[in-house]
């Protein structure tokens, strides 16, 4: 079974789209996706509101939440941590990580190589990334492209994610598991590595696990 999940959206409370989540839950399941996963700007706290979503939408989809912490080194998604609670505002990315493992989460940095709030080289000294995102649906083709090669050098998983901030967005990009993600395994899952990157806009190639 292949299990479908964008592990990158942005709603209103990102503070640079007017999107409403639950249109992007739905724009979700209408694309085939098993799940999705709101990860605002800079703040765990402010994707709460996925907790209702959560169980309004249990049957249909999965609802997951993370963030996309802002590092003094880049951007990088963070899950299984409220880093609300982390004394690592703005603090370098080896520092992140390490405190974000301590806590049991992942880090995962996003469109490494798009530039603008992006780590770029940087990713190639820091240890213990749980994953680099290899599709990102933002970025452009090379841009994902230099990064599955980097995920590749690293011995690394890549991850996959529209990096939505509209509704239609979803789905452009999506991690595909091996198997079933729960909110119980989703750490664990990402751990182990069983799953790629897709990237749909263009034709998709699928490499085994």
């Amino acid at each position: 079974m292949k299990f479908k999940i964008d592990l990158h959206v942005h709603s209103k409370f990102s503070g640079d789209t007017d999107s409403e989540p639950e249109e992007s839950v739905r724009h979700a399941i209408q694309s085939n996706l098993c799940g999705i996963a709101f990860t605002e700007h800079y703040s765990y706290e402010v994707s709460e509101y996925a907790e209702k979503l959560r169980e309004q939408y249990e049957d249909r989809i999965k609802v997951f939440r993370g963030v996309e912490f802002s590092s003094a080194d880049g951007h990088c998604l963070v899950f299984g941590v409220n880093t609300d609670r982390l004394s690592i505002k703005n603090a370098p990315v080896d520092e992140v990580v390490q405190k974000v493992n301590e806590k049991g989460g992942v880090v995962i940095p996003t469109h490494p190589f798009r530039g603008n709030n992006s780590m770029g080289e940087r990713i190639m000294q820091v240890k213990d990334f749980c994953a680099l995102e290899g599709c990102n649906g933002y970025s452009h083709h090379s841009q994902n492209k230099k990064a599955i090669k980097a995920a590749d050098e690293l011995n690394l998983p890549y991850t996959g994610g529209s990096d939505a901030h509209e509704p239609r967005e979803v789905g452009s990009c999506y991690t595909e598991f091996a198997s079933e993600v729960t909110h119980d395994n989703l750490i664990e899952m990402l751990k182990a590595g069983n799953y790629i990157g897709v990237d749909i806009r263009k034709i998709s190639r699928h490499w085994p696990f």
